[in-house]
């Protein structure tokens, strides 16, 4: 008994160390990104404490910039939590195939904590990992991946008062680099990723100019188009699951 707890033992430590080794070069990335993200939130007159806060309880690029677009619109709570609900869909499936990876005998807790932690890098690794899923291996990383978001966000909001004008204006170009980053790749894979990409662009531009819509938060616009195009895009084009692929 006692030498099966102390393999146990020893195998949490190695996964945990395993984590921390493969969260550091994530959390470098999460910092750059987060950087850019204080220094939006700072344009619209949030705190860095505000910003570290918001990024611990927050941790996804796409979701936190949409809270950050909404409050600077000043509008209602029940649309910020459809913004941040829309944009964060993703983790939903995430969290859902990493549960077909887990012990079945695993707490509660792990899972829920586990569930907190998942970001798109987190989410990489730990599905990657071979066999069942250690969740010392994710807390390992989310150690150094979370609190290097959140010190990103809290320093970048410091330095948006700090810095320059043309220094922020030319940093906050960064933000925009990183959704091109997410973007590209695929769309260049797949034309018709491209193609929906393209439309998006065109109805968004769109939506900014109509007089009929000038009534409307960009915030719901932006729910709006999100939904439609993906339900449009879903029905039109549907993606052929396994049993389809192979009955081809």
């Amino acid at each position: 008994m006692a030498k099966d707890y102390s393999l146990r033992l020893e195998s949490n430590r190695s996964e945990l160390v395993k984590g921390i080794r493969d969260g550091v070069p994530i959390g470098l990335g999460y910092f750059a990104v987060a950087f850019s993200l204080g220094i939006t939130a700072k344009s619209i007159g949030l705190r860095p404490i505000t910003c570290m806060i918001t990024s611990i309880l927050c941790h996804a690029s796409a979701g936190e910039y949409a809270v950050y677009t909404v409050i600077g619109e000043n509008a209602a709570y029940i649309e910020m939590a459809v913004m941040v609900l829309v944009a964060n869909a993703r983790y939903l499936l995430m969290s859902a195939a990493m549960s077909q990876r887990m012990d079945s005998s695993l707490s509660f807790l792990h899972r829920l904590v586990m569930g907190f932690g998942i970001t798109d890098e987190l989410f990489g690794i730990s599905i990657a990992r071979p066999g069942t899923l250690n969740p010392n291996y994710m807390y390992g990383g989310m150690l150094i991946s979370i609190p290097m978001w959140a010190a990103g966000s809290a320093i970048g909001c410091f330095s948006g008062g700090v810095l320059p004008d043309r220094i922020v204006s030319a940093l906050s170009v960064a933000l925009f680099g990183m959704f091109l980053a997410i973007i590209i790749p695929p769309a260049r894979k797949n034309r018709l990723i491209g193609a929906i990409i393209a439309v998006c662009f065109g109805l968004s531009f769109l939506f900014s100019r109509l007089a009929a819509l000038s009534g409307i938060s960009g915030g719901t616009k932006t729910i709006i188009l999100t939904v439609a195009i993906s339900a449009i895009a879903s029905i039109l084009f549907p993606v052929a699951d396994e049993d389809d692929r192979e009955d081809s």
